[in-house]
């Protein structure tokens, strides 16, 4: 079962294979690919059908490893604003994914 939590864990690692997506292309041109490319796909099929604003969110924290300090200060915006765009970002990948 698909919980909000097992989301933000999924974009962890979702982040985290961005942040070395070239070791991971390497890698798998000598070892099997990693399976974390198969939840990478599946969630950015489920965020193109996000409002623009959830997907920019999506595509600056999870994709250019942002964190949301720095988005809310390059977004001019409270970190709290972007804590609670994050929870909507969870709450609509939860709906998309179930």
């Amino acid at each position: 079962m698909l919980t909000i939590q097992k989301i933000r864990d999924d974009l962890k690692e979702i982040r985290y294979y961005y942040s070395k997506q070239k070791m991971f292309d390497n890698a798998s041109k000598t070892v099997v690919q990693s399976s974390v490319l198969n939840k990478v796909e599946r969630y950015n099929q489920a965020v193109k059908d996000a409002p623009a604003r959830l997907y920019d969110l999506y595509i600056s924290l999870y994709v250019y490893n942002n964190s949301q300090a720095t988005l809310a200060y390059d977004w001019d915006l409270a970190e709290v604003y972007i804590r609670e765009l994050n929870k909507k970002l969870c709450e609509f990948l939860l709906k998309a994914l179930t």
